[in-house]
């Protein structure tokens, strides 16, 4: 049976998502340090001859980091307005820390219709291809400061699914704030087990207790279970693991770090 660093090894094109939970410090401000880190681990990825693709979620929180205020205020105009300013210093900060790699980034802002639309979805696959065969890193978004319930996605988990699906992905990495999926939620029962390897998700769903979504994040481990249940059935595997230990895609990819593996049928 195949296990996360077996996966990793093999899979060339890989699409990582990070949480904003990861990109979040205590205080919700972004954790800059952390993707001054994370670059350099990917750097690390591209130099064995990886092609990465990021979606990167952290609008909201990188908006709250800059402006200073409206952290807390549920009003979809003022949510909107600090996704439209976060998204910039969000980006800044990326470009920022992959420069010191010498890898430049590409962004693309994305809503549930340029999936939907057969000529939206060419245009993102083909940019896609561009940019990882320029060595470019493409970090992929939902458009927030836009998007109503229409057109919305609802969370990277689930955009991310959806880009590695489109992208002809071999691997999507999802890192959150918990190390994988658990028979009960860790954060409510001490004595909740890791389960490694996920072969069957619909045996998965009957023999678990689904907690809570987290902090900052606009899901928890439903929007995961959903899209590890969309990428298997093209048989991709997905990971899931934490982004909040040190070095977690380098430990991730020398079998050091848990995780749960669902694996592609």
């Amino acid at each position: 049976m195949e296990d996360i660093q077996q996966v990793i090894k093999e899979s060339r094109k890989i699409v990582i998502k990070i949480g904003s939970n990861t990109l979040a410090l205590a205080d919700g401000t972004i954790n800059r340090p952390f993707m001054d880190s994370f670059a350099q681990q990917c750097r690390n990825l591209i130099d064995a001859g990886k092609q990465v693709c990021l979606v990167s979620s952290g609008a909201g929180v990188a908006g709250v980091s800059t402006i200073h205020k409206w952290a807390r205020k549920k009003d979809i105009h003022y949510r909107q307005a600090l996704c439209s300013i976060g998204q910039v210093e969000l980006m800044d900060q990326w470009r920022g820390a992959f420069s010191k790699q010498g890898l430049h980034i590409g962004q693309l802002l994305l809503t549930k219709e340029d999936f939907s639309d057969e000529h939206r979805s060419l245009n993102i696959r083909n940019t896609l291809f561009t940019l990882v065969d320029e060595g470019v890193i493409p970090i992929v978004n939902e458009n927030d400061s836009v998007c109503c319930d229409e057109i919305r996605i609802g969370d990277n988990d689930n955009l991310s699914a959806l880009t590695v699906i489109l992208w002809g992905g071999d691997l999507l990495i999802l890192f959150s704030d918990i190390d994988g999926v658990y028979d009960r939620s860790p954060k409510e029962d001490s004595g909740a087990k890791l389960i490694p390897i996920v072969e069957d998700i619909q045996d998965l769903r009957s023999k678990i207790k689904i907690g809570a979504a987290n902090e900052f994040g606009t899901g928890g481990i439903e929007t995961k279970i959903h899209a590890a249940e969309k990428t298997t059935v093209y048989g991709i595997p997905m990971i899931l693991s934490s982004g909040k230990k040190e070095n977690c895609l380098k430990a991730l990819a020398e079998g050091t770090q848990p995780g749960t593996l669902f694996l592609g049928k």
